[in-house]
């Protein structure tokens, strides 16, 4: 009697073991998903949507065909509370005024070109100028402020959205049509948007493309940055003059604020008596990565003591602008009504060095017709206990 007992309770035990693990495998088999809302219209007339991108890790990503801006991006924390992790807009219309390039693809180039010029087999470009005399983030209306083509699919490790733009030969002064794909991918096997940059071209152009997304791992609007504690793998950095163009020299961080070789606070230095810091008004830099140029390598690592989150950017490009949201000054409503204080954001942008069509010694953007850019980066989520 006691050993038939015994067995109904092994099975009954087996049983909800069983159960159990049939239920973890059902949740870890919950689909991806990917869906498309309306967001509204230019002022031209062009029907802008919305595309949710959401994996089975409590990650979901919103990206805008307008600029192909990330309007949000949800990630969990150590106690598995998803927040909202970047600064913007709860509606098309605040996108559709002036903003500091909020989540947004940056095109034709990325970063500044001195003087708003440069000179390519032996002819000089004039470019629309914005950021006093210099070129900045593409012109008056670079491809932060187009309409993107857009196309949604499902892969085997995520969920993709293409976007498609076509940049028509002198726009914004820049020679050459450019037809660009950027794929943003939220991987499913952990919580990382990878976003892949491809760009053609019909005659010799210059080429420099990023995301311009303002984070604040505590939470959009949760106060300033200046407890976030930074890494960043370059031991050289390009210093700038006080237009904040490269003055061409690759310098060495040791001994300087721009030491993040090992992870210092950003309100440990970021007001330090540094020639560099006063004209950047804090970190607002292109580092030089250690890693090889072309190869996928890690950049930088972020942490945010409170949430516990950490974000790692990897990256194929040679460069990395860290900017600390300087010009932040309190003037702008966000999303549910937050306003953005000075450094309540901090952006990674990974590049090519800025100003690098005028200064030979920095790795080449140029781009002809028999080539094809490819670039790729990634923004990776963790948290630590």
């Amino acid at each position: 009697m006691r050993h038939h007992l015994l067995l109904t309770l092994f099975a009954a035990v087996s049983l909800i073991q069983c159960s159990s693990r049939q239920e973890e495998k059902k949740a870890d088999t919950s689909p991806m998903t990917i869906t498309k809302e309306a967001f509204g219209a230019t002022g031209a007339g062009e029907s802008v949507d919305l595309y949710t991108l959401s994996n089975t890790k409590g990650m979901q990503v919103k990206i805008s065909t307008y600029g192909g801006i990330v309007v949000s991006m949800m990630t969990p924390d150590k106690a598995g509370k998803t927040s909202d992790v970047v600064l913007g807009f709860d509606s098309l219309a605040g996108y559709l005024k002036e903003h500091p390039y909020f989540g947004a693809i940056i095109g034709r180039y990325g970063n500044r070109i001195g003087k708003g010029q440069f000179t390519l087999d032996g002819t000089v470009y004039k470019l629309a100028v914005n950021n006093g005399p210099n070129a900045l983030h593409g012109g008056l209306k670079g491809f932060d402020k187009v309409v993107w083509r857009a196309k949604e699919m499902s892969t085997s490790d995520g969920v993709r959205l293409d976007l498609v733009y076509t940049s028509k030969d002198g726009e914004e002064g820049y020679p050459g049509t450019l037809t660009t794909t950027v794929s943003y991918t939220l991987l499913n096997e952990r919580n990382e948007l990878k976003i892949d940059y491809e760009a053609v071209t019909d005659k010799p152009t210059v080429v420099n493309l990023t995301n311009h997304s303002y984070f604040n791992l505590a939470g959009q609007g949760e106060g300033n940055i200046l407890n976030h504690s930074v890494t960043i793998f370059g031991s050289r950095f390009t210093p700038v003059d006080a237009g904040l163009i490269p003055t061409g020299e690759l310098k060495q961080v040791e001994g300087t604020p721009f030491d993040f070789r090992t992870a210092h606070v950003i309100g440990e230095r970021i007001e330090a008596k540094d020639g560099q810091i006063a004209a950047g008004k804090g970190y607002d830099h292109n580092w030089v990565l250690d890693k090889p140029v072309g190869d996928m390598g890690l950049a930088a690592r972020v942490t945010e003591p409170t949430s516990g989150r950490v974000m790692e950017v990897y990256t194929t490009e040679p460069g990395l602008q860290f900017y600390t949201g300087n010009f932040l000054d309190g003037t702008l409503t966000g999303k549910g009504g937050k306003v953005y204080g000075h450094r309540a954001a901090f952006c990674m942008e990974t590049q090519h060095y800025p100003d690098s069509p005028n200064q030979p010694s920095f790795p080449s953007t140029r781009l002809g017709p028999a080539e094809r850019y490819r670039s790729t980066t990634s923004y990776r989520f963790l948290t630590a206990q």
